[in-house]
């Protein structure tokens, strides 16, 4: 789709690692020309390629600033905003989803923003093999796909061996937080978050956090949800100091 080194690539990471189970379904709707414009001129400064091949360096990446890791944007309305509202933030924002892609880095340079960057491939492989142990200050999973079929739960990212991945990777005090709006799926990531080791829960009654917690912005999944009456819960778990 892209030319060598300028686009996203279409399987960064290859076969070079191991073969499993994968939480997501890569999407193949249409590039428009604005988000293939974005990519083809911006990839080069604000794009990461999720290959495995190396550890990141955050601080070169965002100049310093502490790290959230966002997995799962979708067009990235949502990440705009929160970049935007926090400035003193990078946002590395890590999806499968050319469009979402070039609609994020679009939407990112109309904003003026410079502090997000844009990763093609794999959540997993860039947690394990680019970012190093307590490298971030926060990872966000908002409205993951559900899995909603039990023969396809073992497809959901929210699994003991993802937290504690993910728990790894937070800084003392880093915050994984979670969203959805599939109510089976948010008792699910409730019971495995807390039977983590490496994490606490940030709510002191020891269940779901309010609605739209730490000013997470309304996103285009969750106003789809609301929608067709779903209710939205949101999980926070911190790593102990």
């Amino acid at each position: 789709m892209f030319p060598s080194g300028v686009g996203p690539a279409a399987d960064p990471a290859g076969d070079r690692h191991e073969r499993r189970i994968r939480s997501f379904q890569p999407r193949r709707s249409r590039v428009t020309p604005a988000q293939r414009e974005a990519l083809l001129r911006l990839w080069r400064r604000w794009g990461v390629e999720v290959d495995g091949d190396a550890r990141l360096d955050l601080a070169a990446l965002f100049g310093g600033l502490p790290v959230v890791l966002e997995i799962g944007f979708g067009m990235g309305e949502a990440t705009v905003e929160m970049a935007a509202a926090d400035p003193g933030i990078g946002i590395l924002a890590v999806d499968v989803h050319t469009p979402g892609q070039g609609n994020l880095l679009r939407l990112a340079e109309r904003a003026g923003l410079t502090n997000v960057r844009v990763a093609n491939g794999d959540a997993i492989i860039l947690l394990r093999e680019m970012i190093a142990p307590g490298a971030l200050a926060g990872i966000r999973v908002f409205f993951p796909d559900p899995w909603p079929k039990k023969r396809h739960h073992k497809r959901r990212i929210v699994q003991p061996e993802f937290v504690e991945l993910a728990a790894s990777r937070l800084r003392p005090g880093g915050l994984l937080h979670c969203a959805t709006d599939w109510e089976p799926y948010a008792e699910r990531m409730l019971e495995v978050l807390s039977a983590s080791p490496s994490l606490v829960n940030a709510v002191s009654s020891g269940g779901f956090a309010p609605d739209r917690a730490g000013g997470r912005p309304l996103t285009r999944f969750e106003r789809q949800g609301l929608a067709k009456g779903h209710v939205v819960r949101d999980l926070l778990f911190r790593r102990p100091d």
